[in-house]
């Protein structure tokens, strides 16, 4: 029986079958007393590669994602603790010190600035809209996750939990968004909302749980120094849960080929003329608008870094399959457009959206040569708000 529970292939298969088990409806305490009698560890790229295993055999990952809550009472007390922090990860400024930090602030607002006034009287409901306001700023702590180490744990061949996490991510964002509309428009705290608030909570503190006991594990696996630095400096175009962030200058040794070099202090010759890198990179830095373009093969190959961005952008996407960059609610809409670029039934297609105070304008373009063969596609994203104000004629220059 040891050597069969040593055997990391028949253990994955174990894993794989209680989560099959779950999905068919049997209950926790049947499939968590089946997993304490088969297993005294388990380590969580475990779990990855049995949920991995149910998506690629058909299962959709929104099934997977309703059982990512029992995953965690299942697994939760079982990991192996085999995944050992480097000195290094726990320095101010590394982005597992920063995850961690923010996890602690965001414990901090649901035990002081929430759960005491979800059953107080009087002011309790000004303070509760407060306290669920600097809750929905957890959108910064997530945007990190999803634009700087899912495409890392993509990288590496760890899909399915990021496509699980990011949906729950959306489902946690939309309840806090729910919690503060109730509140809003009833102006005392209802049962009801009461209801959904304690689940939004529950929810938070086990992607928490998750986040460092799943997550963080397989990326410590995974990652080089050289990736955690990218990581680190890319935060900075999201943002951070507290000020004063420390930086965190690794020395990272990287070679760089002749041919890379040349890319870089060479020119770009184009049929219409010619232009330094340096040129066209701020020429398009330059310009109101975001563009991103995706290549034929679906694979994220450049994106522009204007100062008033639209939708947050890291260099971790860069060769990153442009479906893995949208949340799995959204997902299908981005396959529909790019199939139809392919298939040539479309050139292009629009959306608008309202942002808080902006009005987005989100454009694809379908991009062909000269054989009208599909090149890839071009989304140009811009807030045109401003210029839904203008009104009569300017024909002068401002002072």
């Amino acid at each position: 029986m040891s050597e069969y529970i040593n055997n990391k292939e028949h253990r994955k298969k174990a894993l794989k079958s209680i989560i099959a088990q779950l999905h068919e409806g049997k209950s926790i305490d049947e499939v968590k007393g089946l997993f304490e009698k088969e297993f005294e560890n388990v380590s969580a790229n475990e779990i990855s590669a049995a949920e991995q295993a149910l998506i690629s055999e058909g299962v959709e990952v929104g099934e997977i994602q309703k059982l990512c809550d029992v995953h965690a009472a299942v697994f939760k007390g079982s990991i192996e603790d085999i995944h050992k922090e480097t000195d290094q990860t726990k320095l101010p400024g590394h982005p597992i010190y920063i995850l961690k930090k923010e996890n602690r602030i965001i414990e901090t607002w649901i035990e002081k600035e929430i759960r005491p006034f979800l059953n107080a009287s009087g002011n309790s409901y000004k303070q509760l809209i407060e306290g669920m306001n600097r809750l929905s700023k957890i959108d910064i702590h997530y945007s990190k996750k999803e634009n700087l180490f899912f495409p890392y744990m993509e990288k590496y061949g760890i899909t399915a939990p990021p496509k699980v996490m990011w949906g729950v991510d959306d489902e946690i964002r939309g309840m806090i968004k729910n919690s503060i509309s109730n509140l809003v428009m009833a102006g005392i705290v209802t049962d009801e909302t009461k209801l959904l608030i304690e689940s939004a909570i529950e929810k938070t503190l086990e992607m928490i749980y998750k986040e460092e006991n799943i997550m963080l594990p397989m990326l410590i696996d995974a990652l080089t120094q050289e990736d955690w630095k990218v990581i680190a400096n890319e935060s900075k175009e999201i943002g951070y849960l507290y000020e004063n962030v420390s930086e965190w200058n690794p020395v990272v040794e990287k070679e760089e080929s002749a041919e890379a070099l040349k890319s870089i202090s060479g020119s770009i010759m184009l049929p219409s003329g010619v232009f330094k890198v340096e040129e066209l990179t701020h020429m398009l830095n330059a310009l109101p608008f975001d563009i991103t373009f995706v290549d034929k093969d679906d694979k994220v190959k450049f994106f522009s870094q204007g100062k008033d961005r639209v939708f947050a952008r890291t260099k971790a996407i860069i060769g990153r399959d442009v479906s893995n960059c949208h949340p799995p609610a959204s997902v299908h809409v981005v396959q529909k457009i790019v199939e139809d670029f392919k298939s040539g039934k479309k050139d292009h297609e629009d959306f608008w959206i309202k942002m808080g105070d902006r009005y987005v304008y989100i454009r694809y373009f379908a991009v062909r040569g000269d054989n009208n063969e599909y090149l890839g596609v071009v989304e140009v994203t811009q807030n045109i708000a401003p210029i839904q104000e203008l009104q009569g004629e300017k024909r002068l220059m401002s002072d």
